[in-house]
């Protein structure tokens, strides 16, 4: 039997231990990150939804992975320092991980089980598409895939790269998680 995606061991940024298992009860919003992708400026909205929800029971947990194009090329620390300083990320960051490739971490594994198609799939395959750069479904596209877990663990959607945190898509399946 497969081990439960709260189970799954993680680290956090700052080397620790972890698990999704340690925000049992709340809402998660997973999303692979990464500080130099044309997306890299949804951090300011994944802040924004961290802000506003936190206290309803949000978490959004961030995963820096470097596996496209090279656009997550630092430390923990440099990742770190430039979350905090360029977008005043507070929300939980977590050690590098792949997220594609024959060495996906097994948490990605299970997020990709569970959630095989993204929602607002189209544009962004369809763009990386034409610079030969798109990856087979289901596996993750892009930096900025997002996972929403519910209270009970289980992975209810999956969100496209360019479906930002302010789109009505993820703000509605949010509170309706959060409301569950």
């Amino acid at each position: 039997m497969t081990q439960s995606i709260q189970d799954v061991p993680v680290t956090t940024i700052e080397g620790q231990p972890a698990s999704l298992a340690d925000y049992r009860g709340k809402v998660l919003l997973v999303v692979n990150v990464a500080s130099k992708c044309g997306l890299t400026p949804q951090y300011e909205g994944l802040q924004k939804l961290y802000v506003e929800k936190q206290a309803q029971g949000l978490e959004v947990l961030g995963f820096p992975a470097n596996n496209f194009l090279g656009q997550e090329p630092g430390s923990e620390a440099d990742i770190q320092q430039f979350c905090q300083l360029t977008y005043d990320v507070s929300f939980p960051m977590f050690a590098k991980i792949s997220v594609a490739g024959d060495d996906v971490h097994p948490l990605y594994q299970q997020l990709i089980a569970a959630q095989p198609q993204a929602i607002g799939e189209g544009p962004m395959r369809e763009r990386l598409a034409a610079k030969d750069l798109a990856r087979p479904a289901p596996g993750i596209l892009w930096n900025f895939e997002k996972f929403l877990i519910g209270r009970d663990g289980q992975v209810i959607a999956r969100f496209a790269p360019d479906v930002t945190a302010d789109d009505a898509r993820v703000r509605e399946a949010v509170d309706a998680a959060l409301a569950a």
